[in-house]
């Protein structure tokens, strides 16, 4: 993603949301068109996340760098419990609330561009593989996340598996002929008549992300399916 080009609407909603203005952030995306994200669903107390979220948290250890941190719930739970956490955003009004939320560490910086750092977790959570934007990416970004991890370190990454997307009422499935991943997938934001720009995201699903993983060096193992198409993987080097 050229990040030059795109308009941080997602951080300015994400500001006002926290300072108690109505919000509404509007997503259109290439395969269902016009949806909102619920604002406050990045607000989220360890309570209220969804299953595989608090088992990511749960299996956490060490040093952690929480991609996509967004408006950092994931982080301040851990840094509640006494982890050391960094908190990782290209958004720089997401990292600002980051930081208005008491976060000790929060970074506004693109992931391709840090480097010399070493950790024993990194998060990769709420489809936190669609930062790598396409499949033909993906091997080179979790190589770049294995040099960013201790010897013994770990990924904790969820996705969701867009097949279902495809599936007739007998559950079987039909994708259509496209020249990509059916997991490829264009977003545009809107927030107060201002749009994003359009951008790549990637929906993995787990057998593909494990080959994947093995390319870069990976040993990939399930760790929990959810309740829709979506899972729970944990990446540990093998070298």
């Amino acid at each position: 993603m050229e990040t030059s080009k795109i308009t941080d609407v997602y951080g300015q909603a994400i500001k006002d949301h926290y300072t108690g203005k109505d919000t509404r952030l509007l997503t259109f995306s290439s395969i269902a068109g016009e949806d909102e994200l619920p604002l406050a669903h990045l607000f989220r107390s360890f309570e209220e996340m969804p299953e595989l979220e608090q088992l990511a948290l749960s299996l956490s250890s060490g040093h952690v760098l929480d991609l996509g941190c967004g408006a950092g719930s994931h982080s301040l739970y851990l840094e509640q419990n006494n982890y050391r956490v960094t908190a990782l955003d290209i958004s720089q009004g997401a990292i600002e609330v980051c930081q208005l939320r008491g976060l000790k560490r929060a970074v506004c910086q693109d992931l391709w561009n840090l480097k010399n750092e070493r950790y024993d977790t990194i998060l990769a959570l709420m489809n936190g593989a669609g930062i790598c934007g396409t499949l033909s990416k993906l091997t080179d970004f979790l190589s770049h996340l294995k040099s960013l991890l201790q010897p013994k370190g770990q990924v904790l990454m969820d996705s969701s598996d867009l097949i279902y997307m495809f599936e007739d009422e007998n559950g079987e499935a039909d994708v259509p002929f496209v020249d990509h991943y059916y997991g490829e997938i264009e977003f545009d934001l809107e927030y107060q008549g201002k749009r994003s720009g359009r951008f790549p995201w990637l929906y993995i699903d787990f057998y593909n992300l494990q080959q994947h993983a093995l390319e870069a060096g990976f040993m990939c193992e399930l760790i929990k399916k959810g309740s829709h198409y979506d899972y729970l993987a944990r990446l540990t080097p093998v070298s």
